[in-house]
């Protein structure tokens, strides 16, 4: 499985292209504004792009949305499910303050605990890990986590936004994430990389440094 990280949008989101060498398909995960640009390195990587997917619906990860639908209108988007409210809500954090972004499409598929999304011959599971939105998922195969707002290297997503639950969030990390492979490799939704033992060793908000 092929990975390529583009960093987007003002609030530098992680956007990740996500493909299979050997069937030469793929999918890009959390397209947060830069669209043309996002288009143009799929063009570029000459994969057949299957599905956009979205961990959660701020708007920071979902504001190309529809430029790469335009531009590959074959290509499922896919959201989760319970995250529906927030996608739909006029309130959406800094939707227009900040992002500019296009109003996205409706949904394809919704998103639920133990689905697949596929990535040419391999896939990647669906983890439900609420608390920084409602209905935020982990997409997890082939040795990493794509972890979007709910594990940072060293930190954690904000749970002081509307649809967002503190404890919820804790659970899901402790819950959810830190009981995969401690050599899974973290790709999260802002910052650098990490991986799952090295979070669960010294991430402060779960080693006991920030109480």
């Amino acid at each position: 499985m092929k990975i390529e990280t583009l960093v987007v949008g003002p609030l530098e989101v992680n956007c990740y292209l996500v493909w299979d060498e050997e069937t030469n398909q793929g999918i890009v995960i959390d397209p947060g504004a830069e669209g043309p640009m996002i288009v143009e390195e799929i063009e570029k990587q000459g994969f057949t792009l299957t599905h956009i997917v979205n961990t959660h619906c701020h708007v920071d990860h979902i504001g190309a949305n529809a430029d790469v639908k335009e531009a590959f209108p074959e290509a499922l988007l896919a959201i989760p499910e319970k995250d529906l409210p927030l996608f739909r809500s006029p309130h959406n954090p800094m939707l227009v303050m900040i992002c500019r972004a296009k109003p996205s499409p409706e949904p394809d598929l919704l998103l639920k605990e133990g689905d697949t999304i596929p990535v040419g011959s391999e896939e990647l599971t669906v983890i439900e890990t609420p608390g920084h939105t409602v209905g935020s998922v982990c997409l997890y195969g082939s040795g990493v986590v794509f972890t979007g707002d709910t594990l940072f290297a060293g930190s954690v997503g904000r749970t002081d936004l509307p649809f967002s639950q503190h404890d919820a969030l804790f659970r899901s990390v402790r819950q959810k994430l830190f009981v995969l492979p401690e050599d899974t490799e973290v790709l999260p939704g802002h910052g650098p990389p990490s991986t799952i033992g090295r979070e669960k060793r010294f991430n402060p908000f779960f080693s006991g440094l920030i109480l």
